[in-house]
């Protein structure tokens, strides 16, 4: 199947098993199992997700993966409840805030790698709105969702907020550099409220 187009009825399935598994997660303080044969069949191949939680406008919690190695729907869920629940950056979700949150999933398409001679052509290749970007160099390694390129339009300020993501020097640059794009279909609790 493929995940970068999903229709409108699999992404409400799919938002609504986020949400519900985050709510479990707040009155149970733990993850709830999911049965696979209660979803559709072909959400069962396997796929790659970020979940993104915003409350009231700020971000709220990231977590997700950049390889299809499990069900996307199993994904989905251990991906939901991570951005609730173990994402380092934030105390973990409570009741109040989730009455509040918005919910955005984006599923992957497969990584493609870039081939580049230089900066200013790895630059020149870039999408804007377009691309996602997994940049790595030995243990350093970092990625943007597309949906970053809204607050980092310009392609070199993108490439250097990356670099810097990944614990590098915004001016760093080394032959050894690897970078890998890849596409994804984004959706909003908010987006299907208003549908």
């Amino acid at each position: 199947m493929n995940y970068t187009d999903i229709p409108e009825s699999d992404r409400l399935v799919l938002l609504g098993l986020a949400e519900d598994i985050i709510a479990y997660g707040v009155e149970a303080g733990r993850y709830k199992p999911i049965d696979r044969k209660q979803y559709p069949q072909h959400l069962s191949e396997l796929g790659a997700s970020f979940v993104t939680l915003y409350l009231e406008g700020s971000l709220r919690g990231c977590i997700g993966n950049l390889r299809a190695n499990r069900p996307l729907i199993e994904d989905v869920a251990h991906n939901a409840y991570a951005s609730a629940f173990k994402d380092p950056r934030f105390e973990p979700l409570v009741w109040r805030e989730f009455l509040h949150l918005q919910i955005e999933i984006s599923v992957l398409s497969s990584l493609q790698a870039i081939e580049f001679e230089n900066e200013e052509n790895l630059l020149q290749q870039l999408r804007p709105g377009v691309d996602g970007i997994v940049l790595a160099d030995g243990h350093y390694r970092a990625t943007f969702l597309p949906k970053v390129w809204e607050h980092l339009p310009g392609k070199r300020a993108f490439l250097e907020q990356l670099k810097m993501k990944a614990g590098l020097r915004d001016d760093y640059w080394s032959d050894s550099m690897q970078v890998q794009r890849y596409t994804t279909s984004t959706f909003t609790t908010r987006e299907t409220k208003q549908a």
